[in-house]
């Protein structure tokens, strides 16, 4: 499904001319060598003004198998070594040969397509070698790099000529040594590829790129098959689905979003709107324009009535990719219809919504929520696994990950802080536990004094508690909170008599001692005893209690 998906995506892009056809892809050229009909040289232009980036990226024709010791030329451009013959390498001899390579390479697809720039191309390469190479002008900064070639007096490039391109899909096609069988994807009988093309741009992954599909070791084969024969995929299909998948992890790819070690990217079936806008779902951004269409389309699951350009039929894909060594780990992978996507995103804020101040977002970033969990909230700390586990049960609609409320209350035991993000994190997390097994408890969006539940009510004290200590005593060093946090949420029978008897100084001492006793005795009223121990639900309602408590002191004090 994941293949066929990106294949479907692959031919989508190449009809529009996003992508390069099969046989080409696009690679860093450097410098382009202008020739004449008759083969002599007229110029060297470089292709970049910019020193920061001396390279251009262009399709060209390239070779389907990773280039790596062996000599594989490349067809209508290489580098000067294969070029010229002489690199900055310091080989003589292995250039001489990658030199020798290139020219049979060329001379070969010459007989069945005797193009007349194929032929100035050869009466170039064999008037300058690397004497003449390193007479031109520009030979220090090519010295080593690409190199590109144009006729005179012609706008486009060699390799851009569609009969040259034909010769070239023709010549990989007879010179194919894979195996043929009945590829998974499109069920034809063809060659199937061995190796598939690396994939480049997940995070953390090796740099030269990673598979997201290999065989490399015996156990993983059967049948007496090797490698990627044991799901037989042809090399077309191989070559297209590894060049989609690239351009969606390009760097400043709309379609990409990095979530801790998992490399998210998403894409729709047919051209939609949507394909650039699921970034900001996933992480919204403070525009006020962005964050009205993410309000639009949310409501549009609920009414219907979807903007012009929208189709809420349009499948979408969503794909999280995770380096594992020289190969890929899939973390999850979503398939459906866009109004189904929308409406998950919709239950997942609807979730996370709860009483906030107004210069904080309506919409939490999955990555700032993913935080909440990390010391110190470093990206680099969040747990392994956690960030697609996360996006799955949203995508889902299931159970939010126990091990992301968990580490939420430790976060919260550590440092004593309850704020916005983490407050909604377990609100939402609690919210939908109780919806998926299906028991009668509601967890309030703002402060709810009808609300019975024992944590909620010691959060509630327990914040109440602190203000008191603070009308006493002004701005402390170490409040309550600080000391005693851990402890009242998880232990309260050891620690709020303490608390309570400690508040009746501090009370006596407060200028409004009166009203805030009222206050702590509008609670304890409604708790029978304190608890010995609080379960890990109602510790998360301990945290949200005193959250929508201290809110309803920064109301107040803004009347």
């Amino acid at each position: 499904m994941i293949l066929q998906a990106l294949y479907d995506y692959y031919q989508r892009k190449v009809a529009h001319g996003s992508l390069p056809r099969y046989g080409f892809a696009s690679r860093p050229i450097h410098f382009c060598i202008v020739i004449s009909n008759q083969g002599e040289l007229v110029g060297v232009r470089r292709l970049s003004g910019d020193p920061k980036n001396p390279a251009k990226e262009l399709n060209v024709p390239t070779l389907l198998s990773r280039r790596s010791v062996n000599i594989e030329p490349n067809f209508l451009w290489d580098n000067t070594g294969y070029v010229f013959g002489c690199d900055d390498k310091g080989n003589p001899g292995r250039a001489k040969n990658q030199r020798d390579a290139f020219v049979r390479l060329h001379e070969e697809i010459l007989t069945t397509c005797p193009h007349h720039g194929l032929r100035a191309l050869l009466n170039f390469l064999t008037s300058y070698g690397p004497e003449q190479a390193s007479q031109l002008k520009d030979w220090p900064d090519m010295c080593g790099k690409n190199v590109v070639f144009q006729l005179e007096h012609e706008n486009a490039y060699l390799h851009d000529d569609p009969a040259l391109q034909t010769a070239w899909v023709n010549y990989l096609t007879q010179h194919s040594q894979e195996t043929r069988a009945y590829c998974l994807v499109t069920g034809q009988f063809t060659a199937v590829a061995k190796l598939h093309p690396a994939v480049r741009g997940v995070a953390g992954a090796q740099t030269t790129g990673a598979g997201l599909s290999n065989f490399n070791l015996k156990a993983f084969c059967s049948y007496g098959k090797e490698q990627n024969l044991n799901a037989p995929v042809s090399v077309e299909v191989a070559f297209a689905y590894t060049t989609a998948l690239n351009y969606l992890l390009r760097h400043g790819s709309s379609q990409l979003v990095r979530l801790a070690d998992t490399s998210v990217v998403f894409w729709t079936q047919r051209d939609s709107p949507l394909e650039g806008f699921f970034r900001i779902f996933l992480n919204p951004t403070d525009d006020p324009a962005d964050l009205q269409q993410v309000r639009t389309l949310l409501d549009a699951t609920r009414s219907g009535a979807w903007p012009t350009g929208y189709d809420p039929s349009v499948p979408c894909y969503i794909l999280g990719l995770a380096p594992n060594a020289s190969r890929l780990a899939v973390r999850f992978w979503y398939a459906g219809s866009a109004a189904d996507l929308l409406s998950r995103l919709r239950s997942h804020f609807d979730d996370l919504s709860i009483v906030h101040k107004s210069n904080e977002p309506d919409f939490p970033r999955l990555h700032a929520l993913l935080c909440q969990t990390a010391v110190q909230e470093e990206a680099e700390n969040i747990p392994p696994l956690l960030a697609g586990a996360l996006l799955r049960a949203i995508l889902t609609g299931a159970e939010y990950p126990l091990a992301f409320y968990t580490a939420i209350l430790r976060r919260i035991n550590a440092d004593h802080t309850i704020k916005y993000f983490r407050a909604a994190a377990l609100k939402a997390y609690l919210v939908r536990h109780y919806r998926r097994n299906n028991q009668p408890k509601e967890v309030p969006m703002a402060l709810d004094p009808s609300n019975k539940n024992p944590g909620y009510l010691l959060g509630r004290l327990f914040a109440l508690l602190e203000k008191a200590q603070l009308d006493a005593l002004g701005k402390v060093d170490t409040t309550i909170k600080d000391r005693f946090y851990g402890a009242a949420s998880a232990t309260p029978r050891a620690v709020f008599p303490i608390l309570m008897r400690l508040a009746q100084h501090h009370l006596a001492k407060a200028e409004y001692g009166a009203a805030r006793d009222r206050d702590i005795e509008a609670v304890v009223s409604q708790l029978q005893e304190f608890p010995a121990h609080l379960s890990l639900e109602d510790q998360g309602m301990f945290a949200i209690g005193y959250y929508h408590q201290r809110h309803a002191f920064y109301n107040k004090s803004n009347e």
